[in-house]
């Protein structure tokens, strides 16, 4: 009996840290709603039956008031080809399974529909890892899931490609954030709603003792002026779905014109 791989997220526990959020926290899905508008603008092309995909369907609606809003849930709500734009906001990196939401996202577009996406990326809350894992190594002698796992870009590029996407672009920006300490941060990550929903978390009440150490550690090993840095790298993802119409690479050894004449070179051929 073959065994289903083990869950990322636990969704209850991600849909209660959702309910948790405030107002005040939503700083980064605005702003990463504000740059998918920005970046849309770009795009020549009008776009009537946009859709969202997201787990703040408020903020995202302010964004983009014409389109579906959908929850992030293991099966989208989105019928196959009636969009010509799909927005995953923000949600992505809690996915039990990205290439499934991506692959959905793809099959709610019309031909020649453009989907862009935007998740927390890999250097995202770096150097609250690695205080957090210094310090309950030194105070447990080892480790238990804190922050979830978040994808490089180089991966979710390929996951794009995998996903059926034509011509599929991945890059990333980074945020600097300052706080007046890691308390500061934690009360604002729950602002987010971007607590601990890890299916694998430590369920047992910890020692305030460790976050202590946790604040101290982070503050001598990043802190500057009296104030942390945090790290929250936004990761854009851009493809579109397969249509006839689009460009396609050539054929090998099917050019017209050697690139040595173009140059204005002598070509020399490789030894066999």
């Amino acid at each position: 009996m073959t065994q289903s791989p083990p869950k990322l997220t636990d969704p209850a526990q991600l849909a209660r840290n959702r309910a948790r959020a405030t107002p005040d926290g939503m700083f980064l899905q605005q702003d990463a709603a504000d740059e998918v508008q920005d970046r849309l603008t770009e795009v020549n092309r009008p776009f009537t039956k946009p859709a969202v995909v997201t787990g703040f369907p408020q903020i995202w609606a302010d964004f983009f008031p014409n389109a579906v809003i959908v929850p992030d849930d293991e099966v989208l709500a989105l019928a196959p080809g009636a969009h010509d734009l799909v927005i995953h906001g923000l949600s992505l990196h809690w996915a039990n399974d990205p290439v499934g939401q991506l692959i959905q996202s793809r099959r709610a577009l019309k031909p020649d529909g453009l989907f862009m996406g935007v998740m927390f990326g890999g250097q995202t809350l770096s150097e609250l890892r690695s205080t957090l894992s210094e310090a309950e190594v030194a105070h447990t002698g080892g480790l238990s899931p804190r922050v979830a796992p978040m994808g490089e870009i180089r991966d979710l590029g390929a996951l794009m490609q995998r996903a059926g996407f034509a011509l599929p672009v991945a890059d990333s920006s980074l945020r600097n954030v300052t706080y007046s300490d890691a308390f500061s941060l934690m009360r604002d990550l729950r602002a987010m709603g971007e607590g601990n929903a890890l299916d694998q978390r430590l369920k047992r009440p910890v020692s305030r003792s460790l976050f202590a150490d946790v604040a101290q550690r982070y503050e001598q090993h990043f802190g500057t002026d009296g104030r942390i840095p945090a790290t929250f790298e936004m990761i854009f993802l851009t493809g579109w779905a397969p249509d006839d119409s689009q460009q396609k690479p050539l054929r090998p050894g099917s050019a017209m014109a050697r690139l040595s004449d173009a140059l204005n070179t002598d070509e020399t051929k490789l030894p066999d």
